[in-house]
């Protein structure tokens, strides 16, 4: 919709401000200092996620403004000193079929494109590939089924070898908390199925820039999708209170290259001991139970 657009554009321009500012890069993948906003969207759910947010702040703030104004009017208007003798009406016909009809009015406005997020965030469309995530406490454990079931663990990095794993991996402007040891790899423009499950306790696959969090319950497998269509790194936490080391307990996923990414998965399977890739991947049984 052309209101959404100039919103859209809106924000944009308060996040580039706001990026300008306090000296980040171009691509927030994680939250920056006195951030009021989402982190910017790479997926188009995160992208309607954003609109929704946008259009309930505008009926919001208005249906806020109306209602001061109403009272505002009302204390004036009624007052003792103006009406000393108070009106003993107690039906107006237009009136009650107003209050009634424009409320539902501003929830059918408010349902339509909140069912229809819902729907494209909940049913997960034809994948290019699979990763498996299974939480621990207090770590992430990682297989791709469609690329020979290879896997890893990761582990968030402490603070104490912080300095060191950016030297070693020379990576510049590390997160604190959110740094770990190996890295989800996928590539970009393709739609990436997730399988969620948990070895222990409960806990939440979450990702702000790709819209998508989904619980991980012991045995249980949920599962949910991206389509990331800007390269880079980006950073989540478990978002399910699992324990004393919640907090420490981050997701770092990092998009690609399509070329990029297969040569990746070669050094992958290299490593477990698996012959390279020579035929077409297998297709993943798709789950029609999408229940979080």
């Amino acid at each position: 919709m052309r209101f959404n657009k100039i919103l859209s554009a809106v924000s944009s321009i308060w996040a580039g401000l706001a990026c300008g500012l306090i000296g980040t890069s171009a691509l927030a993948s994680s939250p920056t200092p006195w951030q009021k906003g989402f982190q910017p969207a790479v997926t188009t759910v995160m992208e309607d996620i954003v609109d929704f947010h946008d259009l309930l702040l505008v009926i919001i703030t208005l249906t806020t403004i109306f209602v001061l104004v109403l009272l505002i009017y009302t204390m004036w208007r009624f007052s003792a000193k103006r009406n000393p003798v108070p009106s003993k009406t107690t039906h107006h016909a237009m009136l009650e079929m107003v209050w009634t009809i424009v409320p539902v009015i501003i929830l059918v406005v408010i349902a339509v494109p909140s069912f229809k997020l819902l729907y494209k965030a909940d049913v997960v469309p034809k994948a290019d590939m699979t990763v498996k995530a299974i939480g621990n406490q207090w770590y992430w454990q990682y297989e791709y089924p469609d690329h020979g079931k290879f896997g890893f663990a990761a582990n968030m990095i402490p603070d104490a070898e912080l300095a060191k794993f950016g030297k070693d991996n020379n990576i510049k402007n590390l997160k604190r908390l959110l740094e770990t040891d190996t890295e989800v790899v996928v590539p970009v423009n393709s739609t990436i199925r997730v399988q969620v499950t948990a070895n222990d306790v409960l806990h939440a696959w979450a990702i702000p820039a790709f819209g998508v969090k989904i619980d991980a319950v012991p045995g249980r497998l949920n599962q949910t999708w991206f389509n990331a269509n800007k390269e880079g790194t980006y950073y989540g936490q478990c978002s399910e209170l699992c324990g004393v080391n919640h907090g420490f307990m981050p997701i770092k996923v990092k998009v690609v290259s399509k070329a990029a990414f297969a040569a990746w998965v070669t050094e992958q399977r290299k490593a477990a001991g698996l012959p390279p890739m020579t035929t077409k991947r297998r297709d993943v049984a798709k789950l029609n139970n999408s229940a979080r």
